[in-house]
């Protein structure tokens, strides 16, 4: 009886050593819900999947999305068979986070443009500056024209040109942006030295940013010795195309602008928005579309989000990435964030031809291929370029502009139209200095808001900034979890390929 009992008692006393007997029940899985599909709701997915140490306690991740397809403010239309962004288009090749997004989802990027984009600058009545471009009806000479050393004469040309016209102004202002990228840069560094932000204000204190949002990008200008015409002039035209606004924004958000006009600029190859798609299928979330939170409500332990569809979900962690501003979310009990108006811009579309009567000119082949505008409220445009030329009498143009286009205005500036597609975007926050910024955390607790960065500048790469913050925040106020993960970016990380929208 002894034979059979002892090893009996040995295996037992083995799996009682491999597998410790315990009274206490598993721990249960904590829930974080986001509100919002884009960037900046994928990003923070991503970020809780990357930073979570394996000692964490099981986390489910819902997404919910209001709209039918992820990727918020990023978005394409199709014209003529051809895939443009609608939304957010372009991309620095300083934008470490959206970089590394596009290595780990395999996405391409598309290839740089032969051909340079010509610019006009149009006050409503004339060019006040224009570069040269080279064309002819002469098969010969358009032969001749395509050898690359005469793209380059010709670039060393226009910028002699611009130097011309603006002097040392123009280093004046790459300065100032390179000085303002370089700062920025100091939301890549390893997470071992660089600070968990409860604020935006100490987050942008930190990077030594702040003080570009207390004061007007005129004003930054101004300061850093930028001649007025060129300041009237290229500086209002890029912040006009990128911000719909003027150089009396807020310095920090023109400063971005500006960066996202120089070399280099890129985009994914059959839409940003896969990046948002791609985020949230590595990060292992329950994705709901088609379906809108109208309310929030803290209930102690955890938030109740209840759902147009009639739906209830209970979170430990409940983070809204999207802007606030123009939505009707009912928060239980309510929350305080400053008020602040979303700038609409208007992206029209248009498969056909321009007129050049419009624009004084008698041929269609001298309107430039990018048309920017100067500060005038009578203009009924903030620009036009052509995204792609199908051949000698139609292409795709990109209109954006304050206002909707009415048909007879767009009769008016194109002698042909055969396709239309208008999108109104609520696309950033009006800018005005000082800026004054809703805060991380809503409630004191565990309700979240990425969108409150956007204060400071809204780009793709500056919500996933801020959802990396939120992402730590969460992990180091709800799990006490320090983060120990190096964040793998070099500063000196490249994107490849530039695209032609703006």
């Amino acid at each position: 009886m002894m034979s059979l009992t002892l090893p009996f008692l040995l295996t037992f006393l083995a799996l009682s050593q491999a597998q410790p007997l315990s009274d206490d029940p598993p721990q249960p899985s904590t829930t974080v819900c986001i509100v919002g599909a884009g960037i900046g709701g994928s990003s923070v997915a991503h970020f809780l999947r990357k930073y979570s140490p394996e000692s964490t306690p099981a986390t489910d991740i819902r997404v919910f999305e209001r709209n039918g397809v992820v990727g918020g403010r990023i978005a394409t239309v199709t014209v003529a068979g051809e895939t443009f962004e609608a939304g957010a288009s372009i991309l620095h090749p300083k934008n470490l986070h959206t970089v590394d997004y596009v290595k780990i989802l395999n996405l391409k990027i598309n290839e740089p443009d032969s051909d340079p984009l010509s610019l006009g600058i149009w006050n409503g009545k004339k060019f006040v500056f224009k570069t040269v471009t080279l064309s002819s009806n002469v098969p010969l000479i358009n032969k001749l024209l395509e050898l690359p050393f005469v793209d380059t004469l010709l670039s060393l040309f226009n910028s002699a040109r611009m130097f011309l016209r603006y002097g040392f102004s123009l280093f004046k202002m790459q300065n100032f942006v390179e000085s303002a990228v370089e700062r920025f840069l100091n939301y890549y560094k390893d997470t071992s030295s660089r600070p968990i932000f409860e604020t935006v204000d100490e987050m942008l204190q930190w990077a030594g940013l702040y003080n570009l949002t207390t004061r007007t990008l005129h004003d930054e200008l101004v300061d850093a010795g930028l001649s007025n015409l060129l300041i009237d002039e290229l500086v209002t035209v890029i912040t006009r195309i990128n911000y719909g606004q003027s150089v009396s924004m807020s310095g920090l958000g023109g400063a971005v602008s500006l960066a996202g006009s120089g070399g280099g600029l890129w985009s994914v190859k059959g839409g940003n928005w896969q990046m948002a798609a791609g985020l949230i299928n590595r990060s292992d979330v329950a994705l709901h579309l088609h379906e809108e939170i109208k309310s929030v409500a803290d209930l102690g332990d955890f938030y109740e989000l209840n759902s147009t569809k009639g739906n209830s979900y209970k979170c430990e962690v409940a983070v809204v990435a999207t802007p606030l501003d123009e939505l009707d979310i009912q928060f239980i009990p309510p929350i305080s964030i400053p008020e602040r108006k979303m700038q609409h811009t208007y992206t029209t579309f248009v498969r056909g031809f321009l007129n050049p009567a419009y624009f004084g000119l008698k041929a269609e082949t001298k309107i430039p291929d990018l048309v920017g505008t100067v500060e005038d409220p009578s203009l009924p445009f903030s620009c036009i370029a052509v995204l792609k030329k199908h051949n000698e009498k139609e292409s795709t143009y990109k209109l954006f502009s304050r206002q909707p286009m009415e048909d007879t205005l767009l009769d008016s500036i194109f002698s042909v139209r055969k396709e239309t597609i208008q999108i109104n975007w609520a696309a950033y926050p009006h800018y005005h200095a000082p800026e004054v910024f809703a805060p991380f955390i809503l409630d004191k607790r565990h309700l979240y808001y990425v969108n409150a960065f956007e204060n400071a500048a809204s780009t793709m790469e500056t919500s996933a900034v801020a959802a990396e913050n939120i992402a730590r925040l969460i992990l180091s106020r709800y799990f006490g979890k320090e983060i120990v993960n190096s964040s793998n970016l070099s500063a000196t990380s490249r994107g490849e390929g530039t695209h032609l929208d703006l």
